[in-house]
């Protein structure tokens, strides 16, 4: 146990240390700062997407290009933001640059199917074991849809979904993303929190909250409810909290539970999809969902999403039962990118590089907290990782609720100040791996962490 003086101490200069990698971040992001400043009268909040407010501003970028992006200010970074987990094929690969290329002279959108949708679709269908396709424009537009469907399929209201996970910022999904300890109920029946203002109260009653890793949980909500649940939608892996991995046993007997009440299963894909694997979940853990929602790593770096299912589910499509509409669904810009990621970038030697530079990086991470005895550990899938400042195992929401961000925080400006670019909201995001990414680059990543260990080291001293 910690001495409260001693948890003062730590806290504090923590917080110092914390002060001075902002002074040292600021010293070299001059035009970002003018550029933000002009981007308030303008741009709600000075960005374009609120995730984009960082501590202690937003940096603004030139251009990337392979595993390297520049910002206004001329700082090169490996980038191991990796758009959120859409930057697999790193930056301007030049099978997705060709396939853009060619298209665009050819046009650029037709609101009509392209052979290349089809040749998409064929491609996804075989990957995911599912046969039937539509796209959309991004991952919340998937979700959506894929709720739109549990509900037509069934004929119910209710649907379930899992505390800590995000599915996008439509209604239905906004509830429990990312609930303070304060407000989240008992574990065995979580409270359905609102993710922010303009959330109806009639949705939040419609979108029952379940905990990760726990089919007790599931099954009570199904027996409290008994004929009225939809389906669950679910982050087969949770990565909008780190990353957290299902237990042994746990996706496939979800979907036996949910079947046996009349119930859909959806795996929300859109951050595992291709960067967990070729398959996905769905392949790595050999369960098949009835609808699956992907985006991010598909399209290549272009804006795309899609939503596969079985024939019964989209046959709800097929017959009109729910109509899925989108102007831009299929985009020829999208599909002709999708392609040329599918068919040239996602192949197994790809993903054969992409094990060896992970394997590498977690092993050093992984002996650098060893050497320092941190209170942390190492979480890898795919392309995807994470540092989990925890000394234990994390299983679902309400641990990670536990872990200290500083830690996520001053790791971030370490890494940043380094060179290296990482996700800047802290505990909830993981680093992504492209295809061109190099040993060099990974050497730079575990150096800066190793720069990062021994000053957390020093501030843990303090510890008894």
């Amino acid at each position: 146990m910690v001495r409260r003086s001693t948890k003062i101490v730590v806290s504090q200069e923590l917080d110092t240390e914390i002060a001075g990698q902002e002074r040292l971040f600021l010293t070299h992001q001059a035009r970002s700062r003018e550029l933000y400043q002009r981007a308030l009268y303008s741009l709600a909040g000075g960005v374009t997407s609120s995730w984009q407010i960082t501590r202690p501003q937003p940096i603004f970028i030139e251009k990337g290009h392979g595993s390297k992006i520049i910002d206004v200010d001329g700082n090169e970074y490996v980038d191991l933001h990796g758009g959120y987990g859409a930057g697999v094929a790193g930056h301007a690969h030049p099978a997705i640059v060709t396939a853009v290329q060619r298209q665009v002279t050819a046009g650029t959108h037709f609101a009509q199917p392209s052979e290349d949708a089809i040749i998409v679709a064929e491609n996804l269908a075989e990957r995911f074991g599912l046969p039937l396709w539509r796209f959309t424009n991004s991952g919340t537009e998937a979700t959506m849809d894929a709720v739109h469907l549990m509900r037509a399929a069934t004929g119910r209201e209710l649907i379930i979904k899992i505390e800590g996970c995000y599915h996008g910022h439509h209604d239905s999904v906004q509830v429990s993303v990312a609930p303070d300890e304060a407000d989240v109920g008992a574990i065995d029946d979580p409270t359905p929190v609102p993710a922010s203002a303009g959330i109806p109260s009639a949705i939040t009653d419609l979108t029952l909250v379940a905990t990760f890793n726990s089919l007790g949980s599931i099954e009570a909500i199904l027996e409290r409810h008994q004929g009225k649940v939809a389906g669950l939608i679910i982050e087969p892996i949770m990565m909008n909290a780190g990353i957290i991995k299902p237990e042994p046993g746990y996706l496939k007997g979800l979907k036996e539970l949910l079947a046996r009440h009349g119930s859909l299963l959806v795996f929300d894909e859109v951050k595992s999809g291709l960067a967990a694997g070729p398959g996905g979940a769905v392949r790595l853990y050999g369960v098949r969902p009835d609808l699956v929602c992907l985006a991010k790593a598909i399209g290549g770096g272009l804006i795309v999403g899609a939503v596969g299912g079985s024939s019964e589910i989209m046959g709800r499509v097929v017959d009109g039962t729910y109509e899925m509409v989108g102007t831009f669904n299929g985009n020829p810009l999208s599909m002709a990118a999708s392609r040329a990621m599918l068919e040239e970038v996602a192949i197994p030697e790809s993903y054969s590089w992409l094990e060896a530079l992970q394997s590498r990086a977690v092993r050093e991470i992984s002996d650098i907290i060893a050497k320092h005895a941190l209170p942390a550990h190492v979480v890898s899938i795919g392309a995807k990782g994470c540092v989990s400042f925890s000394p234990n195992p994390v299983r679902d929401y309400r641990d990670f609720l536990k872990i200290d961000d500083r830690f996520n925080h001053l790791h971030w400006l370490t890494q940043l100040n380094g060179g290296v670019f990482l996700p800047p909201w802290g505990k909830t995001e993981q680093w992504t791996i492209s295809v061109q990414h190099t040993d060099d680059d990974i050497s730079l990543f575990v150096d800066n962490f190793s720069c990062f260990a021994t000053t957390v080291a020093r501030i843990l001293q303090h510890e008894p």
